[in-house]
């Protein structure tokens, strides 16, 4: 079973599309905005504005995030890229600015139904974070839930959870007050050496 990750770009934003479009077109779904705008910002586009622009990042100098293939067939994708592109990061109350380091951040998991359960989170953080370093990151920071082995609705698990990113050799470096259904959230780092 290959595992590939790729950039979503342009020429993959269809895959994009079969991982995060919902059922009915017009439902104004997140497309994985809401943490890129502000919420009244996000709140003007509806689901066709949404779908738009997504594809306009996938189209700029710096893709979103990264896809995973496994035998050709996407199964999810990861959001990353600088935290300075993540208007709610920058202005949160609650996930806490650690320092003045240049930070890319992980910050969304979606991993397609008949996928889950898989370890394809754990390819897409890995992918995620060569895909950040390949473009000079030298820290690469997550927001996961720290649900100490409990199990998470899947609504809720778009953030990772602290034991992903451990085993992709993270360390915490503080607590938040965020939380992903009821359950805390940490701040996760990993440098490059």
């Amino acid at each position: 079973m290959a595992i590939d990750v790729r950039p979503a770009t342009s020429a993959t934003f269809d895959d994009l599309a079969a991982v995060l479009a919902p059922r009915d077109p017009a439902s104004p779904a997140c497309w994985c905005l809401s943490y890129r705008m502000s919420s009244g910002d996000l709140g003007m586009q509806d689901g066709p504005g949404r779908r738009g622009l997504m594809k306009e990042l996938c189209g700029g100098p710096t893709p979103p995030g990264v896809l995973a293939y496994r035998d050709h067939e996407v199964v999810g994708w990861c959001s990353v890229n600088p935290r300075s592109s993540y208007h709610r990061l920058m202005h949160s109350r609650v996930i806490p600015t650690v320092d003045d380091e240049p930070v890319w951040s992980v910050v969304c998991f979606v991993v397609r139904p008949g996928f889950r359960r898989q370890g394809m989170a754990d390819e897409l953080l890995k992918g995620a974070v060569a895909f950040a370093q390949e473009r000079g990151a030298t820290t690469v920071e997550g927001y996961p839930a720290d649900n100490d082995g409990a199990p998470m609705s899947s609504s809720f698990a778009y953030t990772g959870t602290r034991a992903l990113f451990e085993r992709a050799g993270f360390s915490k470096v503080a607590d938040t007050t965020s939380r992903t259904g009821g359950i805390p959230r940490v701040i996760m780092r990993l440098t490059a050496e």
